[in-house]
């Protein structure tokens, strides 16, 4: 015999290799022979059992005729042709028992498939014609059909005139592969094809004693077919099995179970670099009598089980387009000539490649993972600190992660290996590690976390495997927040979004990033409702190097007029400038440079301001503009500084401001921010009362404030007029304002 195992050799550098084999393999016989001579033991004699030529002659004239017609019917299937071949032998039975010629009877069975062989054997030898009525290089009509059970892995029914075989492919992970207790070779086996042949798929009914050596040897010739194809354990590290179980057999059901394999590893996702098809080649051969050599031989494609046992060559070759990568010859006579074997190398590829067409033509390339249920498989790499962290004390936290989803994590050096049944339980474990163990923080990126703590101003969540960030209470929602409480709570968990970092490391984070804008913040501005402006260069000088002139003539020269949405009984549109954004540190440095601030404290820079020099940024209002008031603006501007922030009382005081005018109400007063100018003045009502200094209703939906002087003590009462002057506005577009002395 001859066994081949290959990666996609092509048939000419095959043919090579065989004709170099077969010359240094003629060397060894020999000194075999030399070596039994000497040392073999006398071989016992062996009587053969012979016909006499009249018995054979007078069987052969009851059953040529009708054997003849049975093999000359192509309608006949492999069943019915037995059922035709079994009544013809019980015919020829009756007729020498009404003879009571009881030496004929002993040998009937004998004599009844001599005279099958030599019917079948003359007709394709001198008619060039099959017993299904085929020409010698065709193939049987063939149907394929990949994920044939698609609740499995994988799967795939291929059927080839009446031999149909069933594979399935399971996956699982790279601790699943066999263990091979062998002194050499690897120590575990990550791909297995199990071959099934069940008496049913003959039509028999026999019991199952396990596997036996038939099906052992079609196995491994499939497996090694298979391998050739298969990607690199680095690329694919999952443990494969496919099982084979014959439905039904009419010969080549190992090579049925190649051409369904490769099917069914593609239907289960796995990244094969080339389909593969096998088929078997017969031969049979016309001998001289005298001489015992062949004077005429035919060469079958993709023979038949009655032309399999009644022929002399059984060919398994299997390959992909590209060539062989596993070939299994048996032979039946003593020798067959090399030529032969090469030449029927040729009409097994055209063979291969029209069987190649059928399964392409029904899956070309691996399905997509993600739309099947199939097992997910994830490498990550932690130091070994971080993995000792996941572990937890005697591998507590591994066991419970295990228990709760279901997956299995296998342990390395700097790895964790992780593999689940599905998508769903995949992404719950990685959310576990990374919790547990952490990962890179990327601004932009989701993670979920624990609240740990409440401020007014905010939670401090605790997230990325212990690292805590701070969620500002501008970022809990896209509606304006009263209280962080209404929105989470302690010990709650929760998606978020990094949003940066502030100026002292601190990390930033943003729920309401996570969530779905509401439908009324992207609905277009109504046509007509702002005037047409002019458009400006969106270029921003440092405020360092701007006086208060430029900044408040820069601010003015923006102010574009916007919908604003009344959220008290009803809803009035008002026009709201745009306005410069800028960190409470430029703030300050700007207050000091103009004056503003000579007689109070510079406050402590909060944790989370910008760096100086950073970019500013513009808000305008265009057609495809949100629907946002000045005040929705501001409380963006003040979650921008968000971090671990202790707001001294003045910063506290422009917060507040800052969230008062979120609520926006319809004024009644002529006052508009076009108006509103330094040194314009205003009579404004007391809107709140603060430790150090006044909110004021300046009209028109407009809120100032009024810093106490030190030496200046008077009492107010909310709503209270004041005639006010605008002496500056804030880096968030407050106005500030002073008293001016009624005359």
């Amino acid at each position: 015999m001859i066994d081949v195992q290959a990666r996609e050799i092509t048939e000419k550098d095959l043919e090579a290799g065989l004709r170099l084999a077969h010359l240094e393999a003629v060397k060894y016989l020999e000194p075999q022979i030399r070596l039994a001579a000497k040392a073999g033991k006398q071989k016992k004699e062996y009587k053969l059992s012979m016909v006499s030529e009249q018995i054979f002659e007078k069987v052969k004239k009851l059953a040529e005729a009708p054997i003849d017609a049975v093999f000359t019917d192509p309608s006949y299937g492999k069943f019915e042709r037995g059922e035709a071949l079994e009544k013809i032998t019980q015919d020829v039975k009756s007729a020498l028992e009404e003879e009571c010629d009881e030496q004929s009877l002993k040998v009937l069975p004998k004599v009844v498939d001599t005279v099958r062989k030599k019917v079948v054997r003359k007709r394709i030898i001198s008619d060039g014609f099959r017993l299904d009525g085929r020409h010698l290089d065709e193939v049987r009509p063939i149907y394929c059909e990949a994920g044939h059970l698609p609740i499995l892995h994988g799967s795939a029914l291929f059927n080839r005139g009446d031999t149909q075989v069933l594979c399935t492919v399971t996956l699982g992970a790279p601790q699943d592969a066999q263990r091979l207790d062998s002194l050499v070779g690897p120590p575990t086996k990550r791909f297995m094809l199990h071959y099934s042949f069940p008496p049913f798929c003959i039509d028999e009914i026999g019991k199952r004693a396990g596997l036996n050596r038939r099906e052992v040897g079609h196995g491994t010739l499939a497996e090694k077919a298979l391998l050739a194809v298969l990607p690199p354990e680095d690329d694919f590290p999952y443990t494969v099995r496919i099982n084979s179980e014959v439905m039904a057999s009419d010969g080549s059901t190992s090579m049925a179970t190649v051409c369904g394999g490769s099917m069914a590893l593609m239907d289960a996702g796995i990244p094969l670099r080339e389909h593969v098809a096998g088929v078997s080649v017969g031969l049979v051969t016309d001998v001289d009598p005298e001489s015992g050599e062949i004077t005429e031989y035919r060469i079958l494609t993709d023979i038949l089980g009655l032309e399999d046992h009644l022929g002399d060559m059984d060919f398994k070759i299997a390959g992909t387009r590209n060539g062989v990568t596993a070939i299994q010859l048996d032979i039946k006579p003593a020798g067959i000539p090399l030529d032969i074997i090469c030449e029927s190398l040729e009409p097994a590829r055209k063979g291969r490649l029209q069987i190649l067409d059928h399964m392409e033509q029904e899956i070309s390339v691996p399905r997509n993972q993600d739309d099947r249920n199939s097992p997910r498989l994830v490498t990550l790499k932690f130091s070994n600190d971080a993995i000792r962290r996941f572990i937890g004390p005697l591998g507590a936290l591994k066991r419970k992660i295990e228990e709760e989803t279901g997956a299995r994590i296998s342990v390395g050096d700097g790895t964790i290996t992780i593999a689940a049944k599905n998508q769903a339980v995949m992404e719950k474990v990685q959310d576990k590690v990374d919790f547990i163990v952490g990962r890179e923080i990327v601004v932009g990126g989701i993670y979920k976390g624990i609240v740990m703590s409440i401020k007014e101003y905010g939670a401090f969540v605790e997230f990325n495997g212990g690292q805590q960030g701070l969620l500002h209470i501008s970022e809990l929602s896209h509606e304006p927040v009263s209280r962080v409480s209404d929105v989470v709570s302690v010990g709650q968990q929760i998606s978020l979004m990094c949003i940066g970092q502030d100026v002292r490391g601190n990390i930033k984070l943003s729920r309401k990033a996570t969530l779905p804008r509401p439908e009324s913040e992207t609905k277009s501005v109504v046509e007509g409702s702002a005037p047409v402006t002019k458009e400006k260069p969106n270029i921003w000088a440092s405020p360092e190097n701007m006086s208060k002139g430029e900044q408040l003539e820069s601010t003015l020269e923006e102010l574009v007029p916007s919908k604003m949405e009344n959220t008290e009984s009803n809803r009035s549109a008002s026009l709201m400038p745009s306005v410069v954004i800028r960190s409470a540190a430029e703030c300050d440095e700007e207050e000091k440079s103009a004056g503003l601030s000579k007689t109070s404290k510079s406050a402590p820079k909060p944790k989370g301001t910008l760096k100086k020099g950073s970019k500013q940024k513009k808000i305008q209002s265009s057609d495809n503009m949100p629907d946002l008031s000045l005040s929705i603006m501001l409380s963006e501007s003040l979650s921008r500084m968000g971090g671990n922030q202790e707001f001294t009382s003045q910063d506290e005081d422009e917060a507040n401001l800052s969230d008062q005018n979120d609520k926006e109400t319809g004024g009644n007063t002529p006052v508009t921010p076009q108006k509103l100018k330094l040194g314009t003045k205003v009579t404004a009502k007391i809107y709140q009362i603060r430790a150090r200094g006044l909110v004021l209703d300046l009209g028109g939906g407009i809120r100032g404030m009024y810093k106490f002087e030190s030496n200046g003590e008077r009492e107010f009462t909310v709503g209270d007029e004041l005639l006010v002057q605008c002496s500056s506005f804030t880096s968030k577009g407050i106005p500030v304002v002073s008293m001016v002395d009624e005359e």
